[in-house]
């Protein structure tokens, strides 16, 4: 889906497609990173394909790293945050990763290393067509040397994975714009504009938030939002709304 949006002036889109998760539970030692290319992929498999890839999967950390791989469920939130699971069973008529196998699922990367990981999708040949998604996950481990911390200890950990949309025969692309509102969002860094407008990506079967930062602060005042929607049909869905900036209110007093 590719959108654009204008409030007076052209906006800044913050494209929450996060896929570096980190877990912290222990002040490391050595900086711990993990690099993945490709970090998504669209690939089209019809019903009793088999297709393979490779995965490039590098260290970005001061001493050698293990590494097990798992294929995930994910979907995304009302934030428009892909959340990764091992297990969703809401997402099953959806997902590719009964499909999906990786190889090697056990990874020792020595300092800044790099090893390939195959991926393999198997499609029954009765599957029906549709878009369907899934990810493979990689996350660290603690080093095979380093014994278990007696009493209160934490370990860190790093995990990235790569997301996988899956197109399987011409399924009908339908869609339509629901709502348009104005809502107070918490500070973040604004992401960089693709040319020919904002690309992400939009899971089969459900309604989902696309969250657009504006760039500037806004006055109090009435503001009018104007939403041009392109969901791949050719045909441009058009939308607007009358919106109200309230002054914030004065500070308590003391």
């Amino acid at each position: 889906m590719s959108i654009n949006r204008y409030v007076h002036r052209k906006c800044a889109v913050a494209v929450f497609a996060v896929l570096l998760v980190l877990g912290v539970t222990r002040p490391a030692q050595a900086q711990l990173g993990l690099g993945l290319v490709p970090m998504r992929a669209e690939l089209k498999i019809a019903p009793g394909q088999q297709l393979s890839g490779a995965l490039k999967l590098s260290s970005e950390s001061g001493v050698k790293t293990r590494i097990r791989a798992e294929v995930d469920d994910f979907y995304i939130d009302d934030t428009a945050t892909p959340q990764f699971e091992r297990d969703l069973p809401q997402e099953a008529a959806y997902s590719c990763k009964k499909w999906l196998s990786l190889n090697p699922m056990e990874i020792e990367l020595e300092k800044g290393g790099f090893l390939l990981v195959r991926y393999t999708f198997r499609l029954p040949a009765d599957v029906a067509e549709g878009s369907y998604n899934c990810a493979a996950g990689f996350t660290t481990l603690r080093p095979a040397n380093e014994s278990a911390p007696e009493g209160m200890g934490m370990h860190m950990a790093v995990r990235i994975v790569t997301a996988f949309y899956i197109q399987v025969g011409p399924p009908p692309v339908l869609g339509r714009l629901k709502e348009i509102k104005l809502e107070a969002l918490p500070p973040a860094a604004p992401a960089k504009e693709a040319k020919g407008g904002w690309s992400m990506a939009v899971l089969r079967n459900r309604s989902q938030r696309v969250i657009f930062p504006l760039k500037t602060h806004l006055e109090p005042g009435h503001y009018k939002l104007r939403v041009n929607v392109d969901i791949g049909t050719g045909e441009i869905q058009q939308g607007t709304a009358d919106v109200a900036v309230e002054a914030a209110p004065p500070p308590a007093a003391q």
